[in-house]
Formats: structure tokens, sequence, C-alpha cells
């Protein structure tokens, strides 16, 4: 779009073109590929990926408090499931039915590799 201080040239293409002006925003096809490219890996979730109240660190098992601590917090985010997929299947809330609705799915505890949004995982990702 015109920068705040156009020249009277650039304003009138503006004006008489406004399509013109607009595509002229976009990036080229190159330079999207790259950021489209980058995203990907950086999105991506490894099969490996660890997440948040799945398992206890080896070394905390042993202490019976932080046991008892990582089993309510892993029962709460298992509780937190269920209330998410109760509300993904209520086609009475706004914006749960339609076509390509998709699920709330960001504080479910497990996720398949891949780009899904699914999981807190212990790394972040953006």
């Amino acid at each position: 779009m015109p920068n705040e201080d156009p020249t009277d040239e650039e304003w009138e293409d503006f004006l008489n073109k406004p399509e013109e002006a607009l595509l002229k925003c976009f990036p080229s096809q190159l330079q999207a590929t790259k950021v489209i490219a980058v995203l990907d890996v950086l999105s991506n979730h490894s099969p490996d990926e660890e997440y948040v109240g799945t398992n206890i660190e080896p070394f905390w098992k042993d202490e019976p408090v932080i046991n008892v601590a990582f089993e309510v917090f892993s029962g709460k985010l298992k509780e937190l499931e269920g209330i998410i997929d109760a509300r993904n299947a209520d086609c009475n809330l706004k914006n749960r039915s339609g076509a390509g609705v998709m699920p709330y799915e960001l504080l479910k505890p497990f996720s398949e590799p891949g780009i899904t949004g699914k999981g807190v995982p212990y790394s972040i990702s953006i």
C-alpha cells in the first residue's frame, strides 16, 4: 500500500489501479516458498517429541511427594482433554458447526509426529 508520504505519481497510480498497488505488496513466489519451508520445518513435531505431563523424569520417580504431584498434574491434563473433546463434539457452541471446522486440540497431552495442534511439548516450536 502507499507509504505515509507518497509522491503524486505513486498516489495517482494507487487511485487508478489499487489492485496493482496491492499486488506489489506481496512477496515473490520464491520468498513465499522459502518462508513456508522454514515455517514447516520449525513447526513440525519430531517423532521422539516429549510432552508435558506424559512421562515423569526418571530421577524424580523415587521421590513420593514429586511422584504424587506429577500424577495429580497428569490427571488434570487428562481431565482437560476430556473437556476439550466434549466441547469439540458440542454443536451448540459457537464456531463448532459447519464446513471446515477444525477441532481445538492445543492442550491434548499426546501428538502424532508432524504438524498438529496437539500436545504441550517440553521444547518450543512456532
